[in-house]
């Protein structure tokens, strides 16, 4: 497996340890990891703090010509926010590790030019199936009913 995905796992894991719903992303410039992240709603009381805001929020600021040349690696389908600052910023690429257990803003995100890589990551697939079936409450408290 990709070393960065294998990142962006153990960043969902860090926020599932924290009580958290266990969602990591990582950005990635030039093969070197610039931010990473993860799902912070629950621990910072946050609406907006997904995997991917949490990574580009650590990145701190970048030129636009970073953010042109970056590939963005999440474990999980980026939601409308998410998929909208990935065309804000005007990133390439997305490596996705699964959308089975929630398909984000994909064909908006293709049409709009961005290339995605979808793996279909059993571990990825397996911390959210737990995770919502665990916790339905939280899952269903943002954006997954």
């Amino acid at each position: 497996m990709d070393e960065f995905m294998v990142a962006a796992i153990d960043e969902a894991k860090k926020s599932l340890k924290e009580g958290g719903i266990p969602i990591g992303s990582v950005l990635v410039h030039d093969r070197m990891i610039i931010g990473k992240g993860h799902n912070r709603r629950v621990q910072s009381g946050s609406a907006i703090l997904h995997g991917e805001m949490d990574a580009l929020k650590n990145a701190g600021r970048q030129s636009s010509q970073i953010y042109k040349e970056s590939v963005l690696y999440t474990t999980l389908s980026p939601c409308s926010m998410c998929s909208g600052a990935v065309l804000l910023y005007k990133i390439p690429k997305i490596v996705i590790g699964e959308n089975i257990t929630f398909k984000g803003e994909e064909d908006l995100l293709i049409e709009r030019g961005v290339e995605l890589e979808i793996l279909q990551n059993p571990e990825c697939i397996i911390l959210m199936e737990e995770f919502i079936s665990n916790k339905p409450y939280l899952w269903n408290e943002d954006i997954g009913e």
